[in-house]
């Protein structure tokens, strides 16, 4: 799996990389790719195909939530999912959600990301990445009258 994590700490984005490079030991199939600011996201995102990008909507270059989603939900097909420490996470989430956007419902809290454990148990890194995509058994939501 392709996943673009665009996370602007400089710390958190180096745990997350030796994160990946340990499940990748594992051959668990993850394909990291950082992102470290919305410019450098949507230049990433121009270059190449995402099955997940990964948000901190809290980025040194956007200071508007909502728009630094948009921005990077209406570049491709792709889910998408926030992880972010900014108050506003649920609100965006369900933003998206109304919005028809593929969007893991539920934001996840940076702070409550346990990133030096990925490092020293890459399945967990593997867990939590799947966990932001859509279960294969469930069916897809279809419109209703």
């Amino acid at each position: 799996m392709k996943v673009l994590w665009v996370e602007d700490h400089a710390r958190a984005g180096e745990l997350l990389a030796a994160a990946a490079a340990a499940a990748s030991r594992k051959r668990y199939g993850i394909d990291l790719v950082i992102a470290t600011s919305l410019l450098d996201a949507e230049r990433k995102l121009r270059l190449e195909r995402f099955e997940l990008v990964v948000i901190d909507l809290m980025l040194p270059d956007s200071t508007d939530e909502d728009a630094t989603v948009t921005r990077i939900a209406s570049m491709g097909k792709f889910r998408v999912a926030v992880v972010s420490g900014s108050d506003k996470r649920d609100e965006v989430v369900k933003s998206l959600l109304r919005a028809g956007v593929d969007c893991s419902p539920k934001a996840v809290g940076k702070e409550d990301l346990p990133l030096a454990d990925f490092v020293r148990r890459p399945e967990l890194f593997r867990d939590f990445v799947h966990s932001l995509m859509p279960d294969a058994n469930t069916p897809l939501k279809t419109a209703t009258r």
